[in-house]
């Protein structure tokens, strides 16, 4: 679904008890899967709370602009897919779905999230890209299963620092977001909108770790002589 705006107003099509009962499928692993996915819905039906049995579900490609209050029925789902509608907002209820391993939010309207995601204690992947974000809840540190998070086509200026706090990050994707690094007063704000990816210490290799240390070290040595001010605090090394 194309993210832009609409010329008109698309009418939203009407699901059915049956055409829900319909569209559920087993996964290759035996996990029923409700797939709402490209049914044109702007709001989900309440008939699908018949089916909060189910493992995993899809309402990506959709037209919603909120995420419905049943949801939190659905408190056995593993995979949650809202990725590709016009979401603007996650509501404080996600943090009852205790169960959930996979949350794709990608591509919505998203400008903050809430701090009750940080509940979702066993999540393994978590989906952010192509939002409005500009920061991450404080809460996000407490997930400690997490493994991959991406961050992509935001309105990141820096590396989240809660993400420092989660020591069994796989990979954090954060591709295309406007990082600020100034260099000087005449060179002004540099805008970095090269690819970055977050990896662990461990994963580097000594000669790596060395080389990386070794610029980082003169890098804050050469803008330390430029200007004092713009030396790199030990937040900022944090983050």
């Amino acid at each position: 679904m194309a993210k832009g705006k609409k010329t008109k107003e698309a009418k939203s099509k009407t699901i059915t008890l049956k055409m829900a009962q319909d569209s559920v499928t087993l996964t290759t692993d035996g996990k029923r899967r409700l797939d709402l996915s490209f049914k044109e819905i702007s709001s989900v039906p309440k008939c699908i709370q018949k089916l909060c049995d189910v493992d995993e579900l899809d309402l990506s490609r959709n037209l919603m602009k909120e995420v419905p209050d049943i949801l939190d029925l659905f408190i056995n789902i593993r995979v949650l897919d809202l990725h590709s509608n016009y979401l603007e907002e996650v509501p404080e209820t996600i943090g009852r779905l205790q169960k959930l391993q996979v949350l794709n939010l990608c591509n919505n309207r998203l400008t903050t999230l809430p701090n009750e995601i940080g509940l979702l204690s066993k999540l393994h992947t978590l989906n952010l890209g192509l939002n409005r974000l500009d920061a991450l809840p404080s809460t996000i540190a407490a997930l400690k299963e997490l493994r991959n998070i991406g961050l992509s086509d935001n309105q990141f200026t820096r590396v989240p620092g809660c993400l420092s706090r989660l020591k069994d990050l796989d990979k954090v994707n954060l591709d295309r977001n406007p990082f600020v690094t100034e260099h000087s007063h005449s060179q002004g704000s540099v805008l970095i909108t090269d690819r970055l990816y977050v990896v662990k210490e461990s994963i580097l290799c000594d000669d790596c770790l060395s080389k990386c240390q070794m610029e980082r070290k003169t890098l804050e040595d050469a803008v330390k002589r430029k200007d004092p001010k713009l030396l790199v605090t030990q937040e900022d090394r944090e983050m």
